[in-house]
């Protein structure tokens, strides 16, 4: 139903020459048994999350389950195949989120990954699970249809670690062998300085990526367009301005004002 029903998207977007990735996701930890029929959340490590949740914050975030090594082989043939079922839907790609404090992002910090067993504890081993979810999509769907979406610069709800930008300049050496489509920057603002990247988030990967880099958050057209130009990153991302402006790349072209963003618009979309 699922495949059908995004069948009916992607043949809308073709139809107007357009283009469209689908994101996959794993919260991991970021969840609570509500959602999981009373399960625990599952992660790295038993790193607990504290605080309410956005959008239900009667409930509050707890202690995660550390996953075992079998489930985390589970974990990475569901991404190959749920990577298989979004080309069946007739997307063009795949983008892997392994960004914004999420599962795979959660295996990239040191915060977050006290693990001591092959995926955790070296840098090596803690860009493993990312590396092996990767090359599994790869294998499925093609490098050229693949992209991931990195957290360099510690935040939302991981706490920073002077030892993180080795693991990411690891991962970021390996994904340049592999010749996927393009790694998206994954942060609300990219104008936020991380003292251990010494750079911001976007800077720090177009330094240890060679391929194609997609830049997002809190950019304008403007900044966006003197990014390019500067070759500071190849594509920009626009996520908060496209729901305020479904037609923003119509006002982007005639200069029309763009509507603000607020919140409370992501409680029309349906």
């Amino acid at each position: 139903a699922q495949i059908q029903g995004w069948r009916r998207v992607t043949e809308a977007v073709h139809e107007k020459g357009g283009l469209i990735f689908a994101q996959l996701w794993h919260v991991g930890r970021v969840s609570h048994p509500f959602y999981l029929g009373g399960k625990l959340p599952v992660a790295p490590s038993a790193v607990p999350l504290s605080g309410p949740i956005k959008r239900k914050p009667e409930l509050e975030y707890g202690t995660p389950r550390a996953l075992q090594v079998d489930e985390i082989q589970e974990i990475i043939k569901d991404y190959a195949r749920a990577a298989a079922n979004a080309i069946e839907a007739g997307f063009d790609g795949i983008e892997l989120h392994g960004a914004n404090g999420y599962l795979i992002d959660q295996f990239l910090h040191y915060h977050t990954n006290r693990r001591k067993d092959e995926y955790g504890g070296t840098p090596e081993k803690m860009a493993r699970f990312a590396l092996e979810v990767v090359q599994a999509v790869c294998d499925q769907i093609g490098a050229e249809r693949t992209g991931i979406r990195l957290s360099p610069g510690a935040y939302h709800y991981i706490e920073s670690d002077e030892r993180d930008p080795l693991v990411f300049q690891y991962l970021l050496t390996q994904l340049n062998r592999m010749g996927i489509a393009y790694v998206h920057t994954g942060i609300f603002d990219d104008s936020i300085y991380f003292e251990n990247l010494r750079a911001t988030a976007t800077e720090f990967l177009r330094k240890h990526y060679t391929g194609t880099v997609i830049a997002c958050g809190n950019y304008t057209p403007e900044t966006a367009a003197k990014g390019i130009l500067d070759k500071k990153f190849d594509l920009i991302a626009f996520g908060r301005p496209f729901i305020a402006n479904p037609d923003l790349i119509q006002k982007i072209k005639s200069g029309e004002p763009l509507k603000p963003y607020h919140p409370d618009m992501l409680k029309t979309l349906y």
